[in-house]
């Protein structure tokens, strides 16, 4: 399986981006999806998980009503949608699978990784 995460870029505090992960190859069908985040300097972090079915989701708590992680299994396709951005949530964002159905929040579960993309935050 192979991970192509986009969307990321420059905006102002305040503003908002929709970030997309494309899983491409011998794409599962049962694949877990995760977001996570790595900041200059600091260590990767949880930022939101999401079942194969979509119908389970978890968010860093941080973050809660802020992002929406959603899929479109049809398009092999997870977004993250980020409103509000501040500052702090500039880092690069990386999407990653599990070769299970179930979503999980710990890194140490993902079996495929993205490049990243980066997101700048603008005060």
């Amino acid at each position: 399986v192979q991970l192509q995460a986009s969307g990321g870029g420059l905006v102002q505090a305040g503003g908002s981006l929709r970030l997309s992960c494309a899983a491409s190859g011998r794409t599962a069908r049962n694949n877990a999806v995760g977001w996570f985040r790595q900041a200059p300097g600091k260590e990767r972090e949880f930022v939101a998980t999401i079942s194969w079915s979509g119908s389970s989701t978890d968010y860093a708590n941080s973050l809660k009503g802020r992002f929406t992680i959603s899929r479109d299994n049809a398009k092999n396709t997870v977004y993250l949608q980020m409103n509000s951005l501040r500052p702090e949530d500039t880092a690069v964002y990386y999407c990653a699978a599990r070769r299970s159905p179930g979503y999980a929040s710990v890194s140490f579960y993902y079996d495929y990784w993205g490049q990243g993309t980066k997101v700048t935050v603008s005060s």
